[in-house]
């Protein structure tokens, strides 16, 4: 993905410790796709590849195109190209195309990215007749592991850094509710839309884990304003204030909410 408002470059290590936690909601995603005559197909915002690569297996996908906009993601995504499966730089708020696709696929990216009706409208324009949108996003931005974060952003000496106005949490900002969601599929033209909102469950050795778990994902807009030398410092604050607010919990049950949604083209 790339533009201005999308995600700065990301450390796929980091982003792939929590591997099989983040892969769960893609999956149950791509439960909702109904199977069959999916020619081309698009996932945007495809991270390192490896989970449109298996996707386009399961669904059986004539052709996909990953798109993102981190050097270091495609970097490793390109490991996962074959015939049928190639990765482009691009801007997901930006990429539509001509009615000729039969899957749209977003898996935890669309969060990143302002004006969710204007961004879903390009999205469908590039369906084909019966094409398939697949979504899902994020949804929360009011639990303490993400409160945290901006708490310490206002903080000082980290929001003297930022010019006194620290990035804002992009889930808080840009996602939309469920209903919200249907509403906007249903006046897409799109049939039947399915929205529903799902919570993952992910047990912990401790609480203390939910901090490598965000510096993989919402912290990275803060690390990119912030000089490399305050990188640690800022996660050293982010820990013991999240742990002030969840308490030194072993093992640690991490409720995530998330918004799953689907669509056909009429």
């Amino acid at each position: 993905m790339a533009g201005s408002s999308t995600r700065s470059d990301w450390n796929p290590e980091q982003y792939e410790q929590f591997k099989a936690q983040r892969a769960q909601p893609f999956w149950d995603l791509i439960d909702l796709v109904h199977r069959g005559g999916i020619e081309r197909a698009v996932d945007l915002g495809c991270g390192t590849g490896e989970l449109t690569a298996a996707a386009a297996d399961r669904l059986g996908v004539g052709h996909m195109t990953g798109v993102d906009n981190s050097p270091a993601m495609l970097e490793r995504a390109h490991r996962h190209g074959r015939v049928a499966v190639d990765f482009v730089d691009g801007d997901i708020s930006r990429w539509t195309s001509d009615g000729d696709h039969d899957l749209v696929l977003a898996n935890a990216a669309l969060q990143w990215v302002p004006d969710h009706v204007g961004v879903l409208e390009r999205w469908v324009a590039a369906l084909a007749p019966e094409g398939q949108l697949a979504v899902q996003v994020p949804a929360n931005h009011d639990h303490a592991s993400h409160l945290a974060s901006v708490h310490v952003a206002h903080s000082e000496p980290f929001a003297s850094m930022f010019g006194g106005d620290p990035p804002a949490d992009p889930v808080a900002v840009n996602v939309l509710t469920p209903e919200a969601y249907a509403t906007t599929l249903h006046e897409l033209g799109l049939g039947e839309p399915h929205v529903r909102l799902q919570v993952y469950g992910h047990v912990f050795a401790s609480s203390a884990d939910v901090v490598e778990w965000t510096k993989g994902t919402s912290l990275t807009r803060f690390f990119k304003r912030l000089p490399p030398e305050m990188h640690d410092p800022f996660v050293q604050a982010y820990r013991d204030e999240l742990l002030a607010r969840l308490g030194e919990q072993t093992p640690y049950f991490y409720a995530f909410k998330r918004i799953l949604m689907w669509g056909r083209r009429a």
